[in-house]
């Protein structure tokens, strides 16, 4: 998290030992790896899957590396990817047996496996959030569909789950909206943040 002057506020990088544990896990499930340290996003094939749609989303190119090797110091995320979803599930169970709490491990999509630092996960975003901004985590909404969501709806005030979220996703939040093919985010500011606000204000 950086403040607007682009000076570091807080980071979280992965111990060394653990992210290569988490490569070497990745790559036995026969999965592809992306390396994210503090400055540069690796993968070992411009061609492979995603990585089209990832430089997309990310707005800047990955650097090409045949090995990880000598990048391990300064980590920031793993990301595991296979177009088989029920590897990167046993994946994720793989990598949360065997590192523990050295490291956070959960899908961000059903393609996606993102492993980081143990306090870089969301739940932690919403704890940096309130001290970056001086407010309580109370006054804090959050809205998501995904498994690494929930830690972040067990520290906000408000959690409010996607209709197309799974049913654990959706029984840890407080309130469950539309889909996100139904408006389900603005539906869920105007449904329950809007008025969570003009109550305050009341």
């Amino acid at each position: 998290m950086v403040r607007r002057d682009y000076s570091l506020f807080k980071q979280n990088l992965l111990p060394a030992a653990a992210a290569k544990q988490v490569v070497r896990i990745i790559l036995e499930h026969e999965m592809d790896v992306w390396l994210y340290t503090d400055r540069d996003w690796f993968v070992r094939d411009l061609q492979a899957y995603r990585v089209d749609s990832e430089e997309r989303t990310v707005q800047f190119p990955p650097k090409v590396t045949r090995t990880f090797d000598g990048l391990f110091d300064c980590v920031a995320k793993i990301v595991g990817i296979s177009q088989n979803y029920d590897t990167v599930a046993r994946c994720e169970t793989d990598v949360q047996q065997k590192c523990g709490s050295s490291v956070s491990a959960a899908r961000s999509q059903p393609f996606y496996l993102d492993v980081t630092h143990p306090k870089a996960n969301k739940g932690e975003v919403v704890m940096m959030a309130a001290e970056f901004a001086g407010i309580s985590t109370k006054e804090i909404a959050t809205i998501g569909d995904m498994a690494n969501d929930i830690t972040m709806f067990n520290k906000s005030g408000v959690s409010i789950a996607m209709g197309n979220a799974s049913p654990e996703v959706q029984r840890a939040a407080t309130h469950v909206t539309a889909s996100n093919e139904e408006e389900g985010f603005a539906r869920a500011v105007e449904n329950f943040i809007l008025p969570e606000d003009e109550a305050s204000a009341a």
